[in-house]
């Protein structure tokens, strides 16, 4: 069972977050939650916030608990950007680029392992 949480037109690059998201894939939610939760910069934030809510759209819809679920996808994906300008040298403007990105982390339940009865 697959759930997903989106947030869109956060203002980070996304060259910026795809170092995080490549940390939390394929993790425990509890423990990337607590990594994301731990990590010292302000970019963490929306990742956290969409992992919780891809945790809780998966509580809510087959109540499923945190400790059952695993970071199946994590993408970052380029948004809109900004084009302005902004003065040079010598009367030059020189263009500016500012970057959103959107996010979508999709959480899976955990496979139970079948217990093997010996003989």
């Amino acid at each position: 069972m697959r759930f997903l949480a989106k947030t869109k037109y956060i203002w980070y690059s996304p060259f910026k977050l795809r170092p995080l998201a490549d940390v939390i894939r394929g993790k425990d939610a509890t423990d990337a939650l607590g990594w994301l939760t731990m990590y010292g910069t302000k970019r963490s934030i929306p990742l956290k916030k969409t992992l919780v809510s891809a945790m809780a759209n998966a509580k809510d819809l087959k109540n499923f608990e945190p400790k059952d679920l695993l970071v199946k996808e994590v993408r970052i994906d380029q948004g809109p950007m900004r084009k302005y300008f902004k003065p040079a040298a010598m009367g030059r403007a020189m263009p500016q680029r500012r970057r959103q990105c959107h996010v979508v982390i999709v959480v899976e339940a955990k496979e139970k392992k079948a217990k093997k009865k010996e003989a």
